[in-house]
């Protein structure tokens, strides 16, 4: 019996490691009601951004490759706190998540919604740590009347490529092929309004539970830390070592 030579790992499989591997060092830092309970930072903060059920909790955590990262309230819509996340190696880290409250359940009070709404709005508008944004979108809805009202706050910023934006379309893994393509192009031809030559704006399908679509946006939230590193700053070989987790089921 012959044994056989695996074959090696292509380069973008191998980068695609290292971008899994990077974003499963994302640890807990700290947490904030109000924006100006916010650490100051030079580290380029991604936020996470969605409707309640759009499992952001959900997509967070199977990035990281960590069933307990982001935590999601039984109760839709009572999550009211700003969560950071410091990711990269511990004594250089060199990214931040930011998880954002989730938005649009009916059951709380208006008064809540007010708050946060403003609370989100001047975040995205003014935080100048901010370098992405994240939106989920449940790909059987697509994008809501609240969804695009968020993408007007960070529109501007958005434009002039300051910040990026990457549309998650999650549990497409509920839709058919014809749906999945129907899907991505509706959200594609909204975007297509709020896209200028300089901004950085993308949509994706995304699937928690068959884990499609995770390598990707790792490795297009990698690439938007690196473009803002300095030379000389820890390189990529050095998470290299460090052994990449299995998404959790």
């Amino acid at each position: 019996m012959t044994d056989t030579i695996p074959e090696a790992p292509t380069p973008e499989a191998l980068t695609e490691k290292l971008a899994l591997s990077w974003t499963h060092t994302a640890r807990f830092l700290t947490t904030a009601s109000q924006l100006i309970h916010l650490p100051p930072t030079e580290l380029p903060e991604i936020a996470f951004v969605g409707r309640s059920n759009a499992g952001k909790s959900t997509a967070i955590n199977t990035l990281a490759q960590q069933k307990r990262l982001a935590f999601a309230s039984k109760t839709p819509g009572r999550t009211q706190h700003i969560n950071l996340f410091e990711l990269g190696p511990k004594d250089a880290p060199d990214a931040l998540f930011a998880d954002l409250p989730g938005y649009g359940y009916a059951a709380v009070a208006k008064a809540a919604k007010l708050r946060w709404q403003k609370v989100m709005a001047d975040y995205l508008e003014v935080r100048r740590s901010l370098s992405g944004v994240v939106l989920m979108v449940d790909s059987r809805l697509g994008l809501t009347d609240l969804d695009k009202q968020l993408l007007e706050f960070v529109a501007a910023r958005v434009a002039t490529g300051e910040v990026k934006l990457l549309v998650l379309l999650t549990k497409s893994d509920k839709l058919n092929r014809k749906e999945a393509d129907a899907a991505l192009r509706a959200t594609t031809d909204f975007l297509a309004g709020m896209t200028t030559e300089d901004s950085d704006v993308a949509v994706t399908l995304f699937s928690a539970l068959k884990k499609s679509g995770v390598g990707d946006v790792a490795l297009a939230l990698r690439e938007w830390v690196l473009a803002h590193r300095s030379p000389g700053e820890v390189p990529d070989a050095v998470l290299a070592a460090a052994p990449v987790a299995e998404p959790e089921d």
